[in-house]
Formats: structure tokens, sequence, C-alpha cells
């Protein structure tokens, strides 16, 4: 495809994050497909082949040897049979998801799509669903903006503990399943890279077709959101041309579907081993992690409601846990990409659902010191959190204390260069809030709010204060 990009860092640095991806703030993902047969988590496919890890130990008791019932046995397993795109997708959007980014391939190798260049496939096997298209209509359907996430690109390493055997105990010596040929192309050739993140030097032929799979996602499914599980890949490879490659497709592509407008945001890491990062290239990506300070550009932190995949019997983070990441996130400049993990028939359990109730019922109300908005001078400290809208600054509170009467924000006591403060609310309060800027004996301005009595409960407190 032709275009204004080209595979270069010097074309890739005219990448500008759009407009929508800074508005958005938050979104959601899942890491949903074979392994979530054994609800024992997404690395399930790579450390049920190591001797004596507890992934492996489980399968010996659930599904029989490596050798003799290996992951490719899971794949017919995987059925989908519960799995409601629209209504799910619906619930994402009730939790204030503004985008949705679901998983298309894993590092096991499994494409849920239908893929041209590779017959395992959800719409081959397993499911035989185009779960890709079907979350991507569902997606649109609900006026959210759709992306995927892929990690193939770790995939020829990463699976290379299928070619091993036990080294002791009754099976000791015989090949695991990965080594039978006839799933080459699934289980991929014998390398002697088992690199758990992205390959040393993998070989060209699989680098081709990682970007042929991946330029068929693309140009199929039109993501306004693409993510690698790591940086552009491959780093030996005439310095990731072959990744950066990738990149400017999407760009293009963008382009050619948007009118000329680059509507995509491409998201990738910078933690050195796992490909290449170059500031301005692309949207930088913090997993389970986030900025210390606000960023000049918009970034996004990728978090998860607890496991990445489904794990039965797995414990969740508290929704104000969550909230309060979100918004010591969006004061940063940043986004929250949420991941719940549904159960292999497509349902989510009790506890998301409860989780996302609880995040949709505070942003119903309080959207508006999230949403669209922008980073103000500082992010804030201790509990106060600050966001900025045309004249308003939000200031929101994560905690007060039981008893408090009085909120006291240092920050807004003299603001200059915005004017005088002209009032103040609280979002999803009807009352009205007094206010008052007064100076201490030290010498310093402090805006203080009293609190009302009928404060109600809540996980985190919005106070927007507009100036004149």
């Amino acid at each position: 495809m032709n275009g204004r990009f080209e595979p270069t860092i010097a074309s890739l640095l005219d990448y500008e994050c759009p407009t929508w991806f800074r508005d958005a703030k938050f979104g959601i993902y899942l890491h949903w497909g074979v392994y979530s047969v054994a609800e024992y988590g997404e690395w399930y496919p790579r450390n049920m082949y190591i001797e004596g890890d507890s992934s492996y130990l489980h399968h010996i008791e659930h599904y029989g040897h490596p050798s003799e019932h290996g992951y490719k046995d899971l794949v017919p397993l995987w059925k989908a049979e519960n799995w409601d795109p629209d209504g799910l997708v619906d619930l994402f959007k009730s939790a204030g998801a503004t985008y949705f980014t679901p998983c298309a391939v894993h590092h096991d190798n499994f494409d849920l799509w239908n893929s041209k260049y590779h017959r395992w496939n959800s719409v081959n096997m397993g499911p035989q669903k185009d779960i890709t298209g079907m979350w991507r209509e569902a997606t649109l359907n609900a006026g959210l903006r759709f992306g995927v996430t892929t990690h193939a690109e770790r995939t020829w390493s990463w699976l290379q503990t299928n070619k091993g055997a036990d080294r002791s105990g009754p099976k000791a010596g015989v090949p695991y399943d990965g080594n039978d040929p006839e799933y080459r192309d699934f289980y991929l050739e014998p390398s002697t890279d088992a690199n758990y993140a992205h390959p040393l030097n993998a070989p060209q032929a699989w680098r081709q077709h990682w970007m042929a799979r991946i330029k068929d996602l693309i140009d199929n499914y039109h993501p306004d959101h693409l993510y690698f599980d790591g940086g552009i890949p491959f780093s030996g490879d005439d310095n990731g041309r072959i990744g950066m490659e990738v990149v400017a497709h999407l760009y293009n592509h963008s382009m050619a579907i948007h009118d000329g407008a680059q509507e995509a945001v491409m998201c990738v890491k910078d933690i050195g081993d796992h490909g290449i990062y170059v500031d301005g290239t692309v949207t930088l990506d913090l997993e389970r992690t986030r900025a210390d300070e606000i960023r000049p550009t918009a970034w996004q932190t990728d978090t998860s409601i607890g496991p990445w995949g489904y794990r039965a019997g797995a414990g969740y983070r508290s929704s104000k846990e969550i909230l309060h990441e979100l918004i010591d996130i969006v004061s940063k400049n940043g986004n929250m990409l949420l991941n719940v993990p549904p159960k292999a028939d497509g349902t989510l359990d009790e506890g998301t659902h409860s989780i996302l109730k609880d995040i949709g019922s505070w942003l119903d109300t309080n959207g508006d010191a999230i949403y669209g908005t922008r980073p103000w001078t500082t992010p804030g400290k201790d509990n106060i959190r600050f966001t900025r809208k045309g004249n308003a600054v939000f200031a929101i509170a994560l905690e007060i204390p039981k008893g408090t009467k009085v909120l006291q924000i240092r920050e807004l006591g003299e603001v200059r260069g915005v004017g005088h403060i002209e009032r103040i609310e609280l979002l999803d309060y009807n009352g009205e809030i007094r206010w008052g800027q007064e100076k201490n004996n030290l010498g310093w301005t402090s805006l203080r709010i009293m609190l009302p009595n009928d404060l109600p409960e809540a996980p985190a407190y919005a106070f927007r204060v507009d100036f004149q």
C-alpha cells in the first residue's frame, strides 16, 4: 500500500496521536482464547511444557501428559458457546469505556479471525466463528472505537518449550507433542531460542509470516487502535524494518479509510529486550504501571482487574483502586486500557460484572472530569488529582476522611493566568458548595471548600472549579 508513511524512523516521526484517543481516556480489552479452557492463565501454552511447573501439573491432572495431550488438544474444547458480543460490548460501554480492543492473537499462535495466512484460527477450529469480526461489528454498533491487541511477535521463541521432554519420571525422554511435524505450522520449527521476550534472532521466514498475518488483520478489520506486547519487532532485522513496515502500513491504511486523516493509534512498550521504541513514532504503553508526572504526549497504561487470562479462583482488585488509578493516569495525560478476562464459554464472572458496574456508576456522574480533559499545570499529589477542560479545572479528591469539614487545596489558592474563580460544584451532588480563598500565617493562599454534611459515600469526589 502506498502512502505518506514509510518504514523508517524518520518517516514514522510524522505520527501524531489522534484527538479521539486523547479524549477517550478509558478503554477495555480482554485476553480470551484457547488457553481460557484450562482456566489457568494466558501463559498456560508455554508453561504446560515446563516440567514441574504448576501449569504442567495442572495439565497432567486434567488433560494428560503433554507428550500425548498437548495444547492443540484444547482447541476443540474452546467452543465460546455462551458468548454474546453485543451484550458484552454494551456492558463495557455502560462501564464507561469509549474504545474496545480485544486480543486478536496471543503468544499461543492461534488467530481469532478469518486468517488468510494461518489455518490455526477461530473460524476453522474451536468456536468456528470470526471472533474479531463479530467483536468489531458489536463495537461499532455500540458507537465505540475498535482496535485489537496482538502478541504474536514473541511467539517464535515463547512457544519453544513444546519441543522438550521430561527429564525424569516415567515419561523421561518422551518428546512433547510440539515435536510432531504434523503440527509444525502451529507449534513452529524447532529452535534453540526459547526466550520468553522477543526472539533473539527469529528466522526471516517467520518474520515475513508474522508481517503477513498482522497486515491481513489490519486490512480486513480496520483497527483504530493496534497494540504490540513489547516494542516494534524485530530489532535484529535491519534495525526493525519489518516491524516498522507494519506500523507504516497501519498508518497508511488508516489514512486510506478515513479520507486522508490518520486515525490509528499504535501502542508499543519501551522495555529493552522486547523490541524497538522511539519516542514520537508511536504511542507509549506502560504495562501495569504509570507515569510519575505529566507526559507531554498521550500515553496508555494497560492493566487488569486481576490475572490477564481467566484463572479460576483468582482474586480481583477493588473497583475503587481501579478508579483511583484511572484518575491518576488521566491527570498525567494518559489513558487506561483495562483487561477483563472471560471464561472459555465467553461469559464474565460475577466479580467482573460487579467491578464494571461500579466503574460505570462513578463515570456516569463524574465523567465530565475525565473524558475530553487535558492535564493541568500539575497532576496533583497526596489525595488530590487535577484535570482541565476549557476554563474549568477539576480537583478530584481520592479520599475524604470521615469527619472532614473543610477540603483545603493549596494549588487553587491563587491561579494566575486563568482568572478568578467564578463557581465551584461537586459533581454528583445537587446542593450548593461553599468555598473561599484564604491566606494562612505563612503567606500562601489556599482554596478552602466547605464540605456538606450530607456528602454522599463515593470512591472519589470531583469538584469542578470554573474560572471567569
